[in-house]
């Protein structure tokens, strides 16, 4: 029998601590990736100074566990992680060394500690607004009333595993037409998480699919929250507040 191989050294410190952070997206770097971010936060991380945790066996990795960030282009004001430290930290310290050591447009909003119990459960839907340069706001009135008058619209995306069809109607809970300060035409709405998830482009193209609303160039879409969906308010909850 093969003699198991160990990895040399003493095993890493344990974690003593667990945070929560939330983050913002902006600007251009809306177009980073899951991937680009990890790899930002790591060396931002490192220069920073937190006393991360790792993981035991011979690649030690940091513990960082990720939930349910947008997809690459969309800008987000609550994108969330959790890491694990070897020593009791200041959470509003490490939001500020984290912060200057992350480039702009990465940019921290809140650290907490951890409560018990697992982030990705708090995170049951995100609120959007989705902006329409060149559209009028009447037009897309119309388009959404179209939408939401349908009780299942289908869309298809691409998966490792091939094509994969899905409802885009069903997890839409509010959407509402406007226009914001520029007098450019929003749409708002509240999306719960499912699987696979409803991203905004997934929603557009169901309103396409159902109505003939055609506008002349993408919507730029920013998630503004994302935690725990209340049917009493139509809200969604801050997942990091205190009970």
């Amino acid at each position: 029998m093969a003699k198991q191989r160990t990895p040399d050294g003493p095993p890493p410190p344990p974690p003593v601590q667990k945070l929560r952070i939330q983050y913002a997206r902006r600007g251009r770097l809306r177009h980073s990736s899951t991937r680009d971010f990890g790899r930002a936060l790591e060396r931002a991380l490192r220069r920073s100074g937190v006393p991360m945790a790792y993981s035991a066996g011979f690649h030690p990795h940091p513990k960082i566990s990720y939930a349910n960030g947008a997809a690459t282009g969309a800008a987000s004001e609550a994108e969330y992680f959790e890491i694990s430290v070897t020593e009791q930290v200041d959470p509003d310290a490490v939001a500020t060394a984290l912060d200057e050591a992350l480039p702009d447009g990465l940019d921290i909003v809140t650290v907490v500690e951890a409560r018990p119990g697992g982030l990705a459960d708090l995170l049951q839907a995100s609120r959007w607004e989705l902006r329409f340069p060149g559209v009028e706001v009447a037009d897309l009135e119309v388009a959404v009333a179209g939408f939401l008058a349908e009780e299942r619209i289908e869309v298809e995306r691409m998966f490792k595993r091939g094509v994969k069809s899905y409802d885009a109607r069903g997890p839409v809970e509010w959407a509402r037409t406007g226009l914001d300060e520029d007098g450019c035409a929003i749409l708002a709405m509240v999306v719960r998480h499912t699987t696979p998830a409803v991203r905004p482009d997934d929603v557009l193209s169901a309103i396409t699919a159902a109505t003939s609303f055609a506008p002349p160039r993408s919507p730029i879409a920013t998630r503004l929250a994302q935690g725990i969906w209340s049917s009493e308010t139509e809200s969604v909850a801050d997942p990091l507040a205190a009970d």
